[in-house]
């Protein structure tokens, strides 16, 4: 099925951003004292979320958790931090990144966590429908936006949608990656 067509204004990046703090409460924990997993997948989904809805000003489903890097444990106590920004549009689905913070009891902020959700925009009759473009402005966000094409490609062909041949920005990187080995020798 074909998306919809909804033209709608590009925006930029930071337009996007959405962030969500929360306390780790006992309900929140395993038996370690430590926050659940799913519990954090749950905050991070709500708060990419409004991000994707924040871009496309339309409904929006989660179509994937593409990555999720659990890097160290968020305790009973800890105030956690999601920050979320869409990282690229595509026809009718947006790459969010979130990125997640953990402020100690005690003081101290540090990263603890990262993850990559996809979402697409829907009609009233959840049919996709075409989202605006996205306008990376900062260094970061022009390297996240680079990048989510990339992994946009590798999904593809691993899912049997897209040719290899055909993944002219993964092509270009390991071209890349050659070259630099090839001056190495």
């Amino acid at each position: 099925m074909q998306p919809k067509i909804n033209a709608m204004k590009a925006r930029k990046a930071q337009d996007t951003f959405a962030q969500t703090s929360k306390i780790v409460l006992p309900n929140d924990t395993n038996v370690l004292g430590n926050l659940m997993g799913g519990q954090l997948l749950n905050w991070m989904d709500i708060t990419a979320g409004i991000s994707a809805q924040r871009h496309c000003q339309r409904v929006v489903v989660t179509a994937s958790v593409n990555n999720v890097s659990f890097n160290q444990p968020i305790k009973l106590g800890d105030v956690v931090t999601i920050e979320a920004k869409v990282s690229r549009a595509f026809t009718s689905s947006m790459e969010v990144f979130l990125d997640v913070y953990v402020d100690k009891v005690g003081g101290g902020r540090k990263k603890c966590n990262e993850a990559i959700y996809t979402f697409v925009a829907v009609d009233q009759n959840g049919s996709p429908i075409e989202v605006p473009e996205l306008l990376p402005e900062t260094d970061r966000e022009k390297d996240r936006y680079a990048a989510a094409l990339r992994r946009k490609q590798l999904s593809l062909i691993l899912a049997g949608k897209m040719s290899p041949s055909d993944a002219t920005e993964l092509k270009a990187l390991f071209e890349h990656a050659e070259n630099a080995a090839g001056k190495k020798s």
